[in-house]
């Protein structure tokens, strides 16, 4: 049995379709991510699974029970906001314990749950503090902190770290994801942030109108994209017609559409074959852009407009107008299905 399981759901505003035949299943102790752009279905859908939108058709199944008539009180999940919500006059104690109370959790128990989640989110010292007092981080970690409370059989996580600074947002992450898995708690997380779900997830649904695109592990994912808008989505791969990918490889292709990765692509100064990797495109830099510790490159070459990361060096680095030339190993170009 698992844990959660989406049978053909949909769900309309007036003529739009929001959902359209959604299904999957979630394993118990699974971290899954619902990844797409704004606007896609995934927010709508996990609001659906806390009971806060009504169905059109399908249904929701938590562990045996179907709950997609149940009210959200009676769904045994906890739901982290991208706001917070956090209740302004009630202190941290009291936001962690609120839920606790309304299911009339005897005054003991009460103060040691709360206490154990303070302990577990970081927060000690801060039981007596109001929002208003707290960071960004430290409110996200009382909102954890209070959906947790309730012993949930699912918890749901709704763009939680989108309002917090880079480092913060990436230390956050990290905890969630080390606590999911000390906890063995079932997580659904919607995010439309590429590297987030990559990096914490088991596994990802990539969704876009809302439809499922793709689902697999993030490996499976990032290295072998099945639609034009997962390879554009979630790597910047570099989408090829088979007239283009012809040009680049230099013979006769199968297929209608391929992708490469950025990263695979050999970037050199020089023509000459330096490694034993193969044939040398010569190619002029449009553009060339820092993004940290990568310097994405585009260039044009055969025609084709391509997108070519390499690490930041400074001694490496290529201006814009100059001649390189590309090395791209015939086996990473990718067939779309």
């Amino acid at each position: 049995m698992n844990a959660l399981k989406i049978d053909g759901v949909r769900k309309h505003y007036g003529n739009t379709p929001v959902l359209e035949d959604v299904s999957f299943e979630v394993g118990h102790g699974e971290l899954v991510s619902l990844l797409g752009p704004s606007g896609c279905g995934k927010s709508t859908l996990l609001r659906a699974i806390a009971g806060l939108i009504p169905l059109d058709q399908g249904e929701i199944w938590i562990g045996e029970r179907e709950v997609s008539r149940l009210a959200p009180k009676d769904r045994e999940v906890g739901m982290v906001f991208q706001s917070y919500a956090l209740f302004p006059n009630l202190t941290v104690f009291e936001n962690i314990a609120f839920g606790l109370r309304v299911k009339r959790i005897k005054e003991a128990e009460i103060k040691k749950r709360v206490a154990d989640l303070i302990s577990l989110v970081h927060l000690e010292g801060k039981e007596g503090f109001y929002p208003r007092q707290l960071s960004g981080g430290q409110q996200q970690r009382v909102a954890l902190a209070r959906s947790l409370a309730v012993q949930p059989k699912v918890l749901l996580l709704d763009e939680p770290f989108s309002a917090l600074d880079a480092k913060i947002r990436k230390n956050l992450q990290e905890e969630l994801r080390a606590l999911q898995q000390a906890l063995h708690i079932t997580t659904i997380l919607v995010t439309h942030d590429q590297e987030e779900a990559l990096s914490i997830s088991d596994r990802l649904f990539v969704m876009e109108q809302g439809r499922i695109l793709q689902a697999g592990t993030p490996e499976e994912i990032y290295a072998a994209p099945a639609h034009p808008f997962v390879a554009h989505f979630i790597g910047q791969y570099n989408i090829l017609s088979r007239l283009e990918a012809m040009r680049l490889m230099g013979r006769e292709v199968e297929g209608t559409r391929f992708v490469i990765r950025p990263e695979v692509i050999r970037i050199q100064a020089e023509g000459k074959e330096t490694d034993g990797s193969g044939r040398l495109i010569a190619g002029i830099v449009r553009r060339s852009t820092m993004m940290g510790n990568i310097l994405r490159y585009s260039i044009e070459a055969e025609g084709v407009l391509l997108l070519v990361d390499q690490l930041h060096r400074r001694a490496n680095a290529f201006k814009v107008g100059s001649q390189v030339f590309l090395s791209i190993p015939q086996e990473e170009f990718i067939v779309l299905q």
